[in-house]
């Protein structure tokens, strides 16, 4: 009997046990949910997601921030005008299908490979030469979800973009160089590119620096909305202000031209008559000069004005090249002066000479008339006949007849006088007998 109690007692214990387990199984909390549950929820394939569809499809067009922080900036080429710059590019926009509840963090950071699992926009730089993505260690990417569906996208480019350059001030120049950001394939109906608000639209690294330019603070915002035959493209930009610093140029150009035209120079300073140092030294500072100026444009595209660097070089190639036409000129007028001082001092001479040879006026007179009546008449008139014409022309009009060689001579007073001897005449007499008339026979008396 009391064995059939005791078996009856376990049993209402079973019983009663049981009962209180199955009240107490429904009252636990629920399992939470694995990442991998939440992102195949999310957007995989059975969430209904569709990356090949924007956001709000058939409604209105999506807004797209974007900023972009430069890492460096650098290598700006004239010849090819463009530069450099590796960025990193920062869009944001809102998806409401990858908004959650489900999941207790406010952002997600995925990884770079789901970014193939939803929409992006075809965002590309209109100005852009050249660009590459960066893939070490890993893909430079970055993707995160925020509770509320917004999605930030963030990529590391290095972009080589165009830069049209105004020279005309070169080296003394500010160039402006733009960075524009389009849309490709989805016209303003679908897809709206936007700056962020404030100063975070573009930053710049903290030490930043250029080797020729100097990077402006200031950086003007605006859109560069493109109009196409498909339709009407979103597009913004930044324009970045560079202002070229001098000292390289002073150093390598100014300075070293300014030298070899003082060097010309020199020259002034340098002996006429040592032709072989003036020449060389002005034919090696033009070929210095032009070197020089050549040296100067083979950074430089072939543009069609003209820039300060050549006005500055053109003119001290003029200095220099007028330094070797100076002693030219010099040297030739030199040797003119020398022709026309010789021929000064011939002529000289010979009026010296001649007048140490020709017998004065006063002593041809006196002579004249104290000529003798007697046989060395004849040689005495033959010593005066050899007078040079010049002084004929000086003599007065009436003694002209005297004065012609081998002339007859004519005078009222040349005749029956008996002047004393000349001893310097050294006459030979003539033949007593030689009659004085016939030196006379054609004198009209």
């Amino acid at each position: 009997m009391r064995t059939q109690l005791l078996l009856l007692l376990g049993a209402l214990l079973r019983l009663v046990s049981g009962k209180g387990e199955a009240r107490s199984t429904p009252r636990s909390l629920p399992q939470p949910m694995s990442p991998s549950d939440f992102l195949d929820k999310l957007m995989g394939r059975t969430s209904g997601y569709d990356a090949r569809i924007r956001p709000n499809f058939k409604g209105p067009p999506v807004n797209v921030t974007c900023n972009i922080f430069i890492n460096s900036f650098g290598s700006v080429t004239e010849t090819t005008m463009d530069y450099r710059v590796n960025v990193f590019l920062r869009q944001q926009w809102n998806d409401p299908r990858l908004a959650y509840r489900e999941y207790p963090d406010d952002s997600l950071d995925l990884d770079p490979s789901m970014l193939d699992s939803i929409w992006k926009p075809d965002l590309f730089f209109a100005n852009e030469k050249g660009a590459n993505f960066h893939e070490v260690t890993t893909d430079n990417k970055l993707l995160r979800i925020f509770k509320n569906g917004n999605v930030l996208y963030s990529i590391r480019l290095t972009l080589i973009l165009s830069c049209p350059m105004d020279l005309k001030n070169f080296p003394m120049d500010i160039q402006t160089c733009t960075m524009q950001l389009e849309s490709f394939g989805y016209t303003m109906h679908d897809l709206i590119f936007e700056w962020v608000k404030g100063e975070e639209a573009v930053q710049v690294s903290e030490g930043l620096t250029l080797p020729q330019f100097i990077l402006r603070d200031e950086k003007d915002l605006g859109h560069c909305t493109k109009s196409y035959n498909t339709g009407k493209f979103t597009c913004i930009e930044v324009k970045f202000h560079l202002e070229r610093q001098m000292g390289y140029y002073l150093i390598q150009m100014y300075i070293p031209s300014l030298l070899i035209v003082i060097l010309s120079w020199v020259s002034f300073w340098i002996n006429m008559d040592a032709a072989p140092a003036r020449v060389g030294l002005g034919i090696t500072t033009v070929l210095t000069m032009t070197t020089q100026s050549a040296g100067s444009r083979a950074s430089l595209p072939k543009v069609s004005y003209v820039k300060a660097i050549d006005i500055w070089m053109a003119v001290c190639l003029l200095f220099v090249f007028a330094a070797l036409l100076e002693y030219a000129a010099v040297n030739f007028v030199s040797r003119q002066h020398k022709e026309f001082m010789r021929l000064r001092r011939r002529q000289r001479r010979q009026r010296m000479g001649l007048a140490s040879r020709t017998p004065s006026l006063e002593s041809l007179q006196q002579q004249l008339e104290d000529l003798p009546s007697s046989e060395s008449t004849y040689e005495t008139l033959s010593q005066f006949g050899s007078i040079d014409s010049r002084v004929k022309k000086q003599t007065h009009p009436s003694f002209t007849p005297f004065l012609s060689p081998y002339g007859p001579l004519c005078s009222h007073h040349a005749v029956h006088v008996n002047p004393p001897p000349i001893p310097h005449l050294h006459l030979k007499p003539l033949t007593p007998f030689a009659p004085t008339h016939a030196l006379f026979s054609s004198c009209r008396l």
